[in-house]
């Protein structure tokens, strides 16, 4: 091998290393994805109408792992059951209405989902619902409060006073859910 053909291959290989472990934020940024308050709120009046519980809005690539945004809504009266996502990690914002969640303890009489349940697929990953949770930690939430629910964390609707609609952002480390 020449000095030449010696020193290309060198800056080869330390271009591949470069670029092999330079962080994400130092390439090529990725798009942003823009959700608009009037996309949130037809997404709520056309769920209402259709009578859906969680719609998800966009799942998008954040860079190795899936950032979704979607909104739910619970009636008043009705508080379902129990969830525990394996995965994804959940941040709700309160849009409207007043709720009591409770989040930890374990859940009752838990059923792990199929992993080709649409919940799975397009909402929030592999996990486990439940009737409800024994234990825990009860909070109420209202307009403008928010709460973290990381992955592994039961949590569940214990009351619903007053119908609540909150947006959901759901981080999803290992991009079970599908892009949308």
């Amino acid at each position: 091998m020449t000095k030449g053909q010696s020193s290309i291959l060198i800056n080869t290989i330390l271009l591949g290393l470069t670029l092999l472990y330079t962080p994400a934020s130092a390439q090529a940024p990725l798009p942003a994805t823009d959700v608009y308050a009037s996309t949130i709120q037809n997404t709520v009046l056309e769920a209402q109408e259709e009578s859906r519980t969680d719609t998800p809005i966009r799942t998008v690539d954040a860079g190795g792992h899936n950032v979704g945004i979607g909104v739910v809504q619970r009636t008043a009266g009705n508080t379902l059951g129990g969830a525990l996502h394996n995965y994804v990690t959940e941040v709700y914002y309160m849009l409207e209405g007043v709720g009591t969640l409770v989040t930890g303890g374990s859940l009752i009489d838990p059923v792990i989902r199929g992993d080709d349940a649409s919940q799975v697929t397009l909402i929030n990953g592999p996990g486990v619902s439940g009737k409800g949770i024994s234990g825990g930690v009860s909070r109420v939430l209202r307009e403008g409060d928010m709460v973290i629910i990381p992955a592994g964390t039961p949590h569940w609707w214990s009351s619903v006073e007053e119908s609540v609609v909150y947006t959901v952002v759901r981080v999803d480390p290992d991009q079970f859910v599908t892009l949308r």
